[in-house]
This record gives C-alpha cells, sequence and structure tokens, in this order.
C-alpha cells in the first residue's frame, strides 16, 4: 500500500467538523450490510444504464448499416458517446469485484492494435515483433492465420470475434470486442497526433467502399456482443446474481479497493500520467473519437459516487442510500470532510480538462509536446487522483482493513522506467 502522509487539507477539515458539526463523529454508523447493499444498488442500476444506452447504440448502428449516409454515421457516433457516460461510472466497481475485473476486458479493453479489424494508414506500419496479427485486416480478408492455424472467417459473427479473435495469440492488444472496436468503425483512425481533430471515417465505408459488407457484418457483431455482455453484468448485481452474493465475504475493501486502484494505477497512472510523461496521443483512452475528456470525467463522477453511496441514472432518477462515506463519519468525522472535499476537487480539475476539451483544445492536444498550459491542466487532474488516493488509504487505516491492495503504475512510483 502507498504511504500515508500528513495533509494540512486534513486539519483544515478537523477544525471544520469542530467547530460546524461536533457530533458527526459519534453518530450510528450504517451496518456493512447496508452499506453493500446500497453499493450493489447503485451498480446494477449503472450497468443497466450501460445497457439500455448500448442498446440504443445498436439501433443506431442499425440504421447505419441500414441507409449509410453523413446523417447516420453522425447519430451512430452520437450514441456511442452517450453510452460511454454511464458505463465508465461504473469502472469504480473494478479491481474489488472479481467477476467484474474478469470481464472487464471484453468491453472495455485498450489500447488496441486496429490492424487487426479493418484498413490502417501507411504510417500504422506493416509489422510488430509483438503482435503476429497487427495487420490481419479481418474484414478484408476471410481466411486468416493464428498461432500457425488457418480460421475461417469467412462470416463474421459474435462468435468469430469472441472466441476467435479477442486477445488471439494471447496478445492482449488484439482487441476485437468492445467500445473501442466499434470507437475505431465508426471513427476509423485517429491521424492527427497532438493536432486537432478525431478519427474521419466516411460513411461510404458502410456503402460503396471495399469490404463494406463484412465491415457492417463487424460492426453489427461488436454491437450484438457488448449488449450481451452488458445484459450478463446486470444479471450479476441482481438481487439473486453472483456479483452481489459475493459481497458479504469481500466487505468495504471492495468499495476502497475499487475507489483507490481506479484513481491512482488505472487513472492517474496508465490512462493518463503515461501519456502525459510520452506527449503520445496513442496513450489515450476513447483515441479515436476524442472523447477521452469525458471517460476520465465519468471515472472520477463513479469514484465520487461509490463513496457517498449516490447515484443519477441517465433518466435523473437518484439511487441513494447508507454509504461508505457514513461510516468513515461514524468514526472520524474530519477525515470524512477531508475525502469528500478531494474527490469534489479532483472532479473540478476534471471539468477545466474537459471544458477545455469541449472549446476546442481536444486531451490528446492537452497532453502534447510544448503545450504547457493544456499540460498542466491534466497534471493537475493526475495531482488530484492522487491526493484522494491518499485520503482513501487513511479511511483503509481507520477501518483497518488488511486487504485492500491498490493498484500501483510505474507512470507514478518510477517514471524512468517509462523511458526504458
Amino acid at each position: 500500500m502507498l504511504s500515508i502522509g500528513k495533509r494540512t487539507l486534513r486539519g483544515l477539515a478537523l477544525t471544520l467538523a469542530l467547530s460546524v458539526a461536533p457530533v458527526a463523529a459519534y453518530a450510528q454508523a450504517p451496518s456493512d450490510a447496508d452499506v453493500l447493499a446500497n453499493y450493489a444498488n447503485i451498480a446494477l442500476a449503472g450497468y443497466e444504464d450501460s445497457l439500455a444506452t448500448a442498446k440504443a447504440l445498436d439501433a443506431a448502428i442499425d440504421a447505419l448499416i441500414a441507409g449509410p449516409s453523413e446523417a447516420t454515421l453522425a447519430a451512430a457516433r452520437d450514441a456511442w458517446k452517450a453510452a460511454r457516460i454511464p458505463y465508465q461510472q461504473t469502472e469504480a466497481f473494478r479491481f474489488g469485484n472479481p467477476i467484474v475485473d474478469e470481464w472487464e476486458g471484453r468491453v472495455n479493453a485498450w489500447p488496441l492494435d486496429e490492424g487487426l479489424i479493418d484498413y490502417v494508414d501507411a504510417g500504422y506500419g506493416t509489422e510488430s515483433d509483438s503482435n503476429a496479427l497487427y495487420v490481419a485486416n479481418v474484414i478484408a480478408n476471410p481466411k486468416i492465420i493464428i498461432d500457425g492455424t488457418e480460421v475461417d472467417a469467412t462470416d463474421i459473427t459474435p462468435e468469430l470475434l469472441q472466441t476467435e479473435l479477442q486477445e488471439a495469440a494471447g496478445v492482449e492488444s488484439n482487441v476485437a470486442t468492445g467500445y473501442h472496436a466499434i470507437e475505431f468503425l465508426l471513427w476509423g483512425q485517429d491521424l492527427n497526433g497532438t493536432g486537432p481533430g478525431a478519427g474521419n471515417r466516411p460513411f461510404t465505408d458502410y456503402s460503396t467502399a471495399d469490404h463494406a459488407d463484412r465491415r457492417a457484418a463487424y460492426l453489427k457483431a461488436a454491437s450484438t456482443l457488448l449488449v450481451s455482455d452488458l445484459e450478463e453484468m446486470v444479471g450479476n448485481w441482481t438481487e439473486t446474481g453472483a456479483a452481489r452474493a459475493a459481497l458479504p465475504e469481500l466487505g468495504l475493501s471492495a468499495i476502497l479497493t475499487g475507489m483507490g486502484s481506479l484513481s491512482f494505477g488505472e487513472l492517474a497512472g496508465e490512462r493518463m500520467k503515461l501519456g502525459l510523461l510520452l506527449h503520445d496521443p496513442e496513450e489515450e483512452h476513447d483515441c479515436f473519437s476524442d472523447n477521452t475528456h469525458i471517460s476520465h470525467l465519468q471515472d472520477a463522477q463513479g469514484i465520487e459516487n461509490v463513496y457517498l453511496g449516490k447515484y443519477t441514472r441517465v433518466d435523473g432518477t437518484v439511487i441513494e442510500g447508507p454509504s461508505l462515506s457514513d461510516v468513515i463519519a461514524a468514526k472520524d468525522a474530519a477525515l470524512d470532510t477531508e475525502i469528500k472535499g478531494l474527490l469534489a476537487d479532483t472532479l473540478s480539475k476534471m471539468h477545466v480538462m474537459a471544458d477545455r476539451a469541449e472549446a476546442g483544445e481536444a486531451y490528446d492536444q492537452q497532453i502534447g509536446e510544448g503545450n504547457v498550459e493544456g499540460n498542466a491542466v491534466v497534471q493537475a487532474a493526475i495531482d488530484g487522483l492522487i491526493a484522494q488516493t491518499r485520503g482513501i488509504e487513511r479511511a483503509v487505516a481507520l477501518l483497518q482493513l488488511a486487504d485492500v491492495t491498490i493498484e500501483d503504475s510505474d507512470s507514478l512510483s518510477n517514471p524512468d522506467a517509462v523511458f526504458e
């Protein structure tokens, strides 16, 4: 676990707690069972929203395939962006819930070697020492060789994507399913580097271009899989679902592990600091669509959701109940105030980054070499995530939870290794 240092903010929070709510530290804490039940209800609602928006995306993809045009392609892209909002908030359920971790790669794995799926620009290259399928281009080639065996890809089906292509040959970057495969098929490669502009796949890729029918079949198969995978995860969080049933044994550690690992190793480290160190637009989560600022913001929102025990659904309905915040407040009101302040501060910094992107400077531009102001905005959000991780660690110590392990990242703890 990362070291826990003293913070001036905690002292300020303590003063505030004593002056405003001196009895908060003695309030009756909710039971762990009640907190975990609400946590599971929020998970269920988040995955239900993810499923509903994935179904809307699937319908938009059907419309694109049936009548390719600028309008139907734009509608499908908008549906994809809408689907990312609730899904990214569910990432707070990763790391602490093994059932979610074992499943997650099917829907949100990245980065991907897009040459496995479709045509790529000449600048992409023609081979990779680490991936024999780097430019396999399944859409153009109905027969491909995987580990020396010919695979029949004549019919592009969900089964082909899931059983033959996803992580084919044991290579993690052979991502054939999920949001990012769909993203690539809707936007194409972003060839703008750290300059303005996202991917610009033409709608004619689904009408008059070579292999248009196979491209449409791949897109539909990936969308069908996304819906079915989300249906599975919704089932896992129902009253009789396996993920909900596992919570009593996992306890509050599941919440804190998810909060800490997503804050530190995953989001601050692998998704943000790595790209900032390298100034590399390929190291951004939604790299084809230039939607990364939204994904990062919604991840941060999801972390706050599980701490406060509150989630606002796509339709505006609020799911709310006993929370980890209530548990911490009953033991140390100042620490609860501090953690809530740290989470809010991170969200504020994420909003600055997102607002900058919405105003015209995309995330990949913000991390570009020489963009001093943009780099600083991203670094501020990273700093917020690191600071909230320290608060999460203090909560772990307060509750004396020995089984919480927070994911680390060389990007944060050993940055020299990134350049080796």
